[in-house]
C-alpha cells in the first residue's frame, strides 16, 4: 500500500470512527455531516472527498462484504456443489466483518435499525445480487438472462447473509457469526444443490 493509499484509508477511517461514535450517541437525524467532519479533524469538502452522504459512512463499512463475497466465490474449486461454494464464500466474507467485532456490531444495529440506512443496504444487496448470479452462471455453465437459477440461488445466500447479521445483532455479538452461517447453509443447501444439478443438467 502506497503512503496515499494508507493517509486516505487512515482518513476514511477516522471519518467512520467518528460518525458511529455520534450516530451511537445521538442517533442517525441527530447528527450532521458538519458534525461528523468536526469530530473526525477534516473540513466538510474533505468529507465530501470521501463518502457521498452520511448514509454512505456507515453503509461503506459493510459494502466491502458483496465484493469480498464474490472474490471468495469465484476462488472456490469448480467442482464443489453450490451450496458449498456459496456457504464458504458468506462464511469469510462475515467473519471478516466480524473480525472487527465492536465496530461492525454497532454498523449492523444502524443499518438494521435506521430505515435510511437499510434502504441504501439494500440498494447496495441488489447489486451484489447481480454480481453472484453472474458468477454462479459462469461456473455453471448457464445463461444469466435467460436461467432463473443463478438470480434465485443468489438471492437465498443473501438472505442466509441477512439471517446471519441480524441473529448476530440481536444476540448483542454473542453468538458466532461464522457458526450462524454454516447452520443457514444447512437449511438451504438441499434446495441450491438439487435446483443446481437441474439447471446445469
Amino acid at each position: 500500500m502506497s503512503l496515499a493509499q494508507r493517509k486516505r484509508e487512515l482518513v476514511s477511517n477516522e471519518l467512520t470512527d467518528a460518525a458511529l461514535q455520534l450516530l451511537a450517541r445521538k442517533g442517525f437525524d441527530g447528527v450532521t455531516i458538519d458534525e461528523i467532519a468536526a469530530a473526525a479533524g477534516v473540513s466538510k469538502r474533505t468529507f465530501f472527498r470521501y463518502f457521498a452522504s452520511k448514509e454512505d459512512v456507515v453503509v461503506q463499512f459493510l459494502a466491502e462484504v458483496g465484493t469480498g463475497i464474490r472474490a471468495e466465490l469465484a476462488g472456490r474449486p469448480a467442482e464443489e456443489p453450490p451450496s458449498v461454494a456459496l456457504g464458504h464464500a458468506v462464511s469469510a466474507s462475515v467473519a471478516a466483518c466480524a473480525g472487527h467485532s465492536e465496530r461492525a456490531l454497532r454498523v449492523v444495529r444502524l443499518i438494521l435499525g435506521t430505515p435510511a440506512l437499510l434502504a441504501r443496504f439494500l440498494e447496495r444487496q441488489a447489486h451484489w445480487r447481480g454480481e453472484l448470479a453472474e458468477e454462479l452462471a459462469d461456473r455453471l455453465g448457464l445463461d444469466r438472462a435467460t436461467d432463473l437459477y443463478p438470480h434465485m440461488a443468489a438471492g437465498m445466500a443473501l438472505t442466509a447473509f441477512d439471517t446471519v447479521l441480524q441473529r448476530w445483532s440481536d444476540s448483542d455479538g454473542t453468538e458466532d457469526p461464522a457458526a450462524l452461517s454454516d447452520r443457514a447453509f444447512a437449511i438451504i443447501a438441499p434446495a441450491l444443490d438439487a435446483a443446481g444439478r437441474a439447471s446445469a443438467g
